[in-house]
């Protein structure tokens, strides 16, 4: 199967700029500015099912279309380290009886600056014997790579040290630094990630005032953006996310930023004065004059209520994974505002998949 072809990639990104131009058509939008993605090795994370098949041990992949397996040595997509760890890694759980047996999934996640974190998940239990062998494979691993291990079973979480990375971005003229813990969302492109931080910084580089940020899962934006106001005040529901926001807040030295653990549903009862609550406390809204709003909700876009907390901002910036929603959301916002900026990130090269990103300030 192949995964990807390098050769092809203008074609497809070019495919993509023609949807998004078509799509919105019925805006007055400025011209689309596009980034394109590495055209391999670009992916820092990467799940793969495991296939035993007598002395033998190998990834496998599922074709989406015909749901035969596909076997993986080498999987173009991800990151060169992730490429450079999993032959090794297979090559020697294979001969290791107790950390092959009931093994069925790997999980990797990695970074640019060299650090990498695998999971091996299990339909058995675990017990010392398996952290015994798994601190020997690491130990292995460990005179070549930056490596952590985790080992998952129903109920059971080993650690061999971290279940997190540490990744260092070269971000407008700084180093900034993001822990990423396992399992939490985290942006998958680390290039285009890049390219969405500056394009996001670029957009908001002479605001007025604070700014409000929904959705901010371990800070990405908000670290990078709090150069540009004088305070920000972010939410995001999701607890190892906030506590991976302010292990980054504190290691890139941001002193005007502030995240609390709300859903933007919720947040919005707050500022409307619908509801109070305890998580709020010490924390005075009115006390934040935020004339901008950052939101990068998931797939399901912005609900009815949150689309009218945001359209009272004078700036919007709206990162999104869907087409369709933000097409519905932004039929809202066009009533108040106009598209200042508009971008297509190519986070997910040879998909259907698309990030959009747009700037809208008030008429």
């Amino acid at each position: 199967m192949q995964f990807v072809d390098p050769e092809n990639y203008e074609k497809q990104l070019d495919a993509k700029k023609s949807q998004f131009n078509e799509q919105f058509a019925t805006f007055n939008l400025p011209e689309l500015e596009v980034f394109a993605s590495p055209k391999q090795h670009y992916r820092m994370r990467s799940e793969f099912r495991v296939w035993h098949d007598g002395d033998d041990l190998y990834y496998i992949m599922f074709d989406q279309a015909t749901k035969q397996k596909i076997r993986v040595d080498q999987f173009p997509p991800a990151s060169q380290l992730i490429n450079d760890v999993m032959q090794q890694l297979i090559d020697l759980l294979k001969v290791n009886k107790t950390l092959r047996f009931k093994l069925f999934q790997i999980d990797f996640i990695s970074t640019l600056s060299g650090q990498i974190v695998v999971s091996l998940l299990y339909h058995k239990q675990l017990d010392e014997q398996w952290v015994e062998e798994a601190n020997k494979l690491k130990a292995t691993l460990s005179t070549q790579f930056d490596i952590n291990f985790i080992g998952r079973a129903k109920k059971q979480k080993f650690l061999l040290d971290k279940d997190y990375v540490i990744e260092s971005l070269q971000v407008d003229g700084q180093t900034l630094i993001y822990q990423q813990v396992e399992n939490s969302f985290t942006q998958p492109n680390a290039a285009v990630s890049i390219n969405m931080l500056e394009w996001a910084i670029d957009c908001t580089r002479d605001s007025q005032g604070d700014l409000l940020e929904l959705y901010c899962g371990n800070g990405n934006f908000s670290i990078a953006l709090a150069k540009n106001f004088d305070k920000v005040l972010a939410t995001e529901i999701a607890k190892p996310s906030v506590h991976s926001a302010q292990y980054n807040i504190a290691e890139n030295n941001i002193d005007n930023l502030t995240i609390i653990r709300m859903s933007a549903e919720e947040f919005t009862q707050a500022i409307n004065k619908e509801r109070t609550f305890n998580r709020l406390e010490g924390i005075n809204l009115d006390d934040y004059q935020c004339n901008t709003i950052f939101v990068d909700p998931p797939r399901s876009g912005l609900d009815d209520e949150t689309v009218k907390m945001v359209q009272t901002y004078d700036n919007i910036m709206y990162i999104s994974c869907n087409p369709d929603t933000l097409q519905a959301n932004m039929q809202v916002f066009n009533e108040t505002h106009e598209v200042k900026r508009f971008a297509l990130f190519d986070q997910f090269p040879y998909t259907h998949h698309t990030e959009a990103g747009v700037f809208l300030v008030r008429r």
